[in-house]
């Protein structure tokens, strides 16, 4: 683990985005049975999990901190034929939270992935990402990097 004791406790916040690709079928089927499939409600479920996922990351992944997690948020819309699923992440502490809105928004991707498989195998995680850090030593923001 990195040495986090001289570093000054600030708020730190990170936002990462999930997008899933759906077969036009899938999508479909979501929006026609409210976002549920068989196992139940889709999109509740992935966001369950994600909160969950958030809050253990230091369980998942070697040398992550520990953090007492202020707050957790996960919106997920469905557009066209892709899941857009967005994780921020809010800590008052030395060391920052990009891990922990990644593994949210990952693990809720994951999550519709599980619920959705058995109307196909064709569902694509097409990508996972930071969009924002904020907080600590430098900020980020993709939409900088990306030129829009």
């Amino acid at each position: 683990m990195v040495d986090v004791g001289g570093k000054a406790v600030t708020r730190r916040t990170a936002v990462a985005e999930c997008r899933i690709a759906l077969p036009a079928s899938v999508a479909e089927a979501l929006r026609e049975q409210g976002g549920r499939t068989k196992k139940g409600p889709v999109f509740d479920t992935a966001v369950v999990a994600g909160v969950m996922a958030a809050k253990r990351t230091h369980e998942l992944i070697p040398f992550c901190h520990p953090l007492p997690i202020d707050d957790c948020k996960i919106h997920i819309d469905l557009e066209d034929n892709e899941v857009v699923i967005l994780c921020q992440v809010s800590v008052s502490h030395r060391t920052g939270v990009e891990m922990e809105a990644l593994t949210g928004a990952s693990v809720a991707g994951l999550t519709v992935y599980d619920m959705c498989k058995a109307l196909s195998h064709e569902i694509r995680i097409v990508s996972t990402r930071l969009l924002v850090k904020r907080g600590g030593k430098s900020d980020f923001d993709a939409t900088e990097v990306d030129g829009g």
